[in-house]
């Protein structure tokens, strides 16, 4: 059985985005707030997280479980992109309608990843 291209291009573009969480740490470490403990191993785990939900989404039988987990880990991501707004050394020298572009990007995101639910 084959899945829709755009499943495909979701599950690679999670699997990749974990990936980048152990080559890039530094720089996610930077963008969560100072309120969420552990920063390194929450970028680890979220890094483990996305890449195991992009592969899950390339399986029919777990396409579900990774729609509402992708949903899920998106909803939790929200944080970050308010404080990337709010505080300049997190915001990662981006111009400020990129990051407020993200924002609605991410109920695309979101609405994207509902489709395989």
């Amino acid at each position: 059985m084959f899945l829709p291209w755009h499943q495909y291009v979701l599950g690679i573009l999670f699997a990749t985005a974990g990936v980048s969480h152990f080559s890039k740490s530094k720089m996610y470490e930077r963008i969560i707030p100072p309120y969420i403990p552990g920063h390194k191993t929450v970028v680890l785990l979220s890094g483990i997280i996305e890449m195991v939900l992009g592969f899950m989404l390339l399986n029919p039988e777990t396409q579900s479980q990774a729609g509402w987990g992708i949903i899920g880990i998106l909803f939790l991501f929200f944080p970050v992109h308010i404080y990337m707004l709010q505080n300049e050394r997190a915001a990662l020298k981006l111009p400020k309608w990129v990051l407020w572009i993200r924002i609605p990007l991410q109920f695309a995101l979101i609405y994207w990843a509902y489709q395989y639910v």
